[in-house]
């Protein structure tokens, strides 16, 4: 059927709490926030938004501000494991399309878990799409983001799973005046699964990565001579010479450490 028909078509969206890359304030996730978005946005039917976690966080207003009527929590612990709980939620609860982001911005944030929960219920998986075109007899056409801005449109059988892609559209403002009408409904989990990977892991601030040299690619023999030859461009240092050694080294050091590929610990 096509986008704008009246038939009832069912959508949930998976959402996860996000977090802003320079502050880690707690905020919606980008992906999953354009996959609302996308859902929304299709108007053709029920919309559901699925989270599993705690229902009392309040970084859920930045998706209920959106204009969404209702917000469905799995309520389960921080070290349960989330593949389970959503697995046994969508046993009996299926819809037609399940849409999900990229990847989370906390956590493992390895954009593993729509193919682990497209395995488990034996339906299939479209990675990056960017808008779904039509859905008809059973049948979608999506389309779906490659890179250099390319797009190719594919068709999937009814219920699938897609990730949205960055190239999708921008979500729209979260008002609070918005969030304030939404209902938070929380659905208690039967059995809690203990994530046993996650409980022995040790979370710690990541380190900025060493930069990398700069390599001069060349195509002919000619021009390798010429680059390893080539005098380098002064950008501003110094030339020390009959200087200690023990200087000299220092200064070098300093350098290292000042463009970032050698750490010192304080």
């Amino acid at each position: 059927m096509p986008l704008n028909s009246k038939q009832s078509l069912k959508i949930s969206t998976l959402v996860s709490i996000g977090a802003h890359p320079d502050t880690g304030r707690a905020r919606r996730s980008m992906t999953d926030a354009r996959a609302v978005e996308l859902a929304l946005s299709m108007n053709a039917g029920d919309v559901d938004v699925v989270h599993a976690g705690d229902p009392s966080d309040p970084a859920l207003s930045y998706y209920s501000g959106m204009g969404l009527a209702q917000i469905q929590v799995l309520s389960q612990n921080p070290d349960d494991d989330a593949l389970s709980t959503l697995t046994e939620h969508f046993k009996t609860n299926m819809p037609d399309i399940v849409l999900t982001g990229m990847r989370a911005e906390s956590g493992e944030s390895s954009g593993m878990l729509p193919f682990f929960l497209a395995q488990q219920l034996q339906c299939p998986m479209v990675m990056g799409i960017a808008e779904i075109l039509s859905v008809e007899n059973g049948q979608a056409k999506v389309l779906q983001a490659l890179p250099r801005g390319q797009r190719r449109a594919i068709q999937v059988s009814l219920p699938f799973i897609a990730s949205v892609d960055l190239a999708a559209q921008e979500p729209r403002q979260s008002a609070f005046g918005r969030a304030r009408k939404c209902d938070i409904v929380t659905h208690e989990v039967a059995e809690h699964v203990v994530d046993q990977e996650k409980i022995t892991w040790e979370e710690s601030i990541a380190k900025p990565k060493a930069k990398r040299l700069k390599v001069v690619k060349a195509k002919s023999a000619a021009d390798r001579f010429k680059a390893a030859t080539a005098k380098a461009e002064s950008t501003g240092g110094k030339i020390i010479k009959g200087e200690p050694v023990a200087d000299m080294a220092q200064a070098v050091l300093d350098l290292l450490i000042e463009e970032g590929v050698v750490h010192t610990s304080k």
